[in-house]
């Protein structure tokens, strides 16, 4: 340490010893560096205004993430279609591809959201970062099938980026107010899904492979920024030990089951992510086979949906949440998908897609809707564990989806284009929407009659 540095770190030790002091704290010496030390962890830690400056971090490192994630969604189909011979045989391994992956994450998500609650947010996410860009370079430099497999193991297994940053910005906002935050941060998924995939389609353009090496590439400056630039937001005093039995996926399901409010929600959560799944894994395939679109076509169908939910939870949420109660506009929400579903599968023509897309406003807030009421019913020592559940619950159904959805794919394959019955995922879909929409409008019935009968008993 310099002159300057001792100086200083002087001046600052005879201004907190007094203040020690006048509060009347004088005992020795020893004494008073301990209550220095805590003086600076609580200046680091605790003030609302400090810990809240962390949102800008993890909002652009969600950004680079879903950037990252978007290059490859226009152009992974055609890859896998690179190594097979027919339009079934496509969907078939598109579907095995992306199950790899989704199995994976199923059983990697619960694990490393519980070791974010024992070592910080901030090492888990650079590790997720290190996945991605490693299984983004290996699936360009891929070969074979089963190398495309192998890899979406390996990069599943090791990221749970959605996961750590909801629960980063639990530890960061007040219960009232995380519906809001997590819209920003949905917004933030909607700005790299704006990006992503229009550079996805136009790098795909030029060669098959090359989003895959541009998205290893913002995964590695991703990593870079976390590792010299993003802030930990879980200070030690609220971590928790880890401990395997609670960390493999079903106790994670029991816990989120056992959350007061929650309960019958891990239903509506499980068949609302997996209709949101199914349409993921399809869209490509579907719009290829319907309108005979390619990866830059896609790319901008794909952006418009990331408009669409930058718009919604950006600037529109904060707005709604001012009039409506998250519960509200859950419901709402999977009213307004379950019809987009129908219409999406009905369009004959590519503009419709579009017209839906800009139609389903409420669809677009289901997410940040149930993450705040899901948060909201955890302690803040177990959010990482909890929202890793919720996130370990989507990868499974995002294992299940493809399995659903390659299937119908197949069978309507060999229509013409423009065929109504070409939309056979996109109607399951509907249905698995309506159901979650079914549960989730008794659940918070009930949940609604409980308390007014309480109420009333207490008085």
């Amino acid at each position: 340490m310099g002159k300057a540095g001792m100086m200083l770190h002087g001046r600052r030790w005879m201004q907190a010893s007094r203040s020690l002091r006048r509060s009347g704290i004088t005992d020795s010496g020893h004494n008073e560096r301990i209550e220095y030390s805590r003086v600076i962890d609580f200046k680091l830690f605790a003030p609302r205004r400090d810990r809240t400056a962390a949102m800008p971090f993890i909002m652009l490192t969600v950004l680079i993430d879903m950037m990252s994630v978007g290059l490859i969604i226009p152009v992974l189909p055609t890859l896998v279609g690179s190594f097979t011979g027919s339009q079934a045989d496509q969907a078939f391994w598109y579907g095995v591809v992306v199950f790899a992956f989704g199995i994976a994450n199923f059983l990697g998500s619960p694990i490393l959201g519980a070791l974010s609650d024992a070592y910080g947010r901030r090492p888990l996410l650079l590790l997720g970062f290190c996945g991605l860009g490693l299984n983004f370079f290996a699936t360009g430099l891929a070969t074979a099938l089963w190398m495309l497999i192998a890899v979406r193991l390996v990069g599943g297994a090791m990221q749970a980026n959605a996961a750590v940053a909801n629960a980063y910005v639990a530890d960061i906002t007040p219960p009232e107010e995380r519906a809001k935050r997590f819209g920003m941060l949905g917004a933030m998924f909607g700005v790299g899904f704006i990006i992503g995939p229009v550079m996805g389609g136009l790098l795909g353009a030029i060669s098959i492979q090359l989003p895959f090496f541009a998205a290893g590439g913002l995964a590695m400056i991703n990593w870079l920024y976390g590792y010299f630039v993003l802030p930990e937001s879980l200070p030690a005093g609220r971590r928790r030990p880890f401990h395997w039995k609670q960390a493999n996926p079903l106790a994670s399901f029991r816990s989120l089951a056992s959350l007061s409010g929650v309960g019958r929600l891990v239903a509506v959560v499980a068949l609302s992510g997996l209709a949101q799944f199914v349409m993921f894994t399809s869209w490509v395939l579907y719009t290829t086979f319907k309108f005979g679109w390619g990866p830059r076509e896609n790319g901008w169908s794909l952006a418009a949906v990331g408009v669409m939910s930058l718009i919604v939870q950006g600037f529109l949420l904060g707005r709604l949440l001012k009039r409506f109660s998250p519960r509200r506009l859950a419901v709402a929400g999977l009213l307004s998908s379950s019809v987009a579903y129908v219409l999406w599968g009905a369009a004959t023509q590519g503009w419709m897609m579009y017209a839906v897309i800009f139609l389903n406003v409420l669809g677009f807030t289901i997410t940040a809707a149930f993450q705040s009421i899901i948060s909201s019913a955890a302690d803040p020592h177990s959010q990482g564990q909890t929202l890793g559940a919720v996130s370990s619950l989507n990868s499974l159904m995002a294992v299940v989806a493809p399995l659903c959805g390659a299937p119908l794919l197949a069978a309507v394959s060999h229509l013409p284009h423009g065929d109504w019955r070409i939309g056979a995922p996109f109607y399951f879909c509907a249905v698995l929407q309506a159901a979650s929409l079914f549960l989730a409008y008794f659940h918070f019935r009930g949940e609604r009659e409980r308390s007014v009968t309480g109420a009333n008993g207490e008085q």
